[in-house]
């Protein structure tokens, strides 16, 4: 390019100059000129903003990222006619990855196949991983897909009186003054006649479980597996904990 047109750097810097830029301002033209000189004459073709940015920072210019200001658009216009001027840059070589190295080592190719399936695989559960850990939260149901249909959340639609009444439904004291109690897993019996074995289902199993999850408790509740009332006979079964805390035995009512 010939320095008699009107785009090289050396007509682009004078143009600017008489402008009548405050002195600290042309003198920062000049050094810019000067530095973009210099990367030219070294041969370089990268005249982008983020390389004379700090290569201007180096040299005591001016701040680097000052460049991406609006009142910098004198600097980026004769930068860019440096970049215009220079050409383009030359082309980044690819970036050869450390497994494509590693791959070209093995002489077998039925061998280097099946290694670079591996390593495939080995990048999509990583990318999974990822992904994986940027969620906090997760949804896990494991319920068959025809029962999801039906789920509605209990909780916001019941009243405090509601639950209340939920409550007391399953309380073992309440559940006692009606000659009911609830069995082992979670059905409400009816004590007939003061015996364990003769016990007539009320409500199924995991009746108490059900209203409990409606109430949003968790954990085992007190109350469940209780005795029937007026019920004086042996327990069926006694089953020994040992535990370095408090050893002992426990009676279990098998129902």
């Amino acid at each position: 390019m010939s320095a008699a047109t009107d785009n090289h750097p050396k007509a682009v810097l004078k143009a600017l100059l008489d402008k009548g830029f405050r002195s600290h301002r042309r003198e920062r033209l000049l050094k810019i000129h000067e530095l973009c000189r210099k990367q030219h004459e070294a041969g370089s073709r990268d005249f982008s903003l983020p390389t004379i940015g700090d290569l201007a920072e180096k040299e005591d210019i001016m701040v680097g990222r000052a460049l991406y200001n609006a009142n910098s658009d004198c600097y980026k216009e004769l930068i860019e006619a440096w970049a215009v001027y220079a050409g383009p840059p030359d082309p980044k070589p690819p970036k050869t990855l450390a497994s494509h190295e590693f791959l070209m080592r093995i002489a077998d190719p039925a061998m280097r196949s099946i290694v670079q399936r591996a390593i495939v695989e080995r990048n999509r559960f990583q990318a999974e991983l990822n992904m994986l850990k940027a969620k906090t939260i997760f949804d896990v149901d494991k319920r068959p897909e025809g029962d999801k249909a039906a789920v509605v959340a209990p909780y916001p639609q019941l009243t405090e009186s509601e639950r209340e009444a939920l409550r007391r439904a399953i309380s073992p004291d309440y559940l006692k003054r009606l000659g009911m109690y609830e069995g082992g897993r979670g059905e409400i019996l009816y004590n007939h006649s003061g015996m364990h074995e003769k016990g007539e289902k009320v409500f199924e199993i995991r009746f108490a479980q059900a209203i409990r999850k409606v109430l949003g408790a968790t954990g085992p509740v007190a109350g469940s597996s209780q005795r029937p009332p007026e019920y004086d006979g042996d327990l069926d079964e006694t089953i020994t904990i040992e535990s370095k805390l408090s050893p002992g035995k426990v009676k279990y009512v098998r129902p």
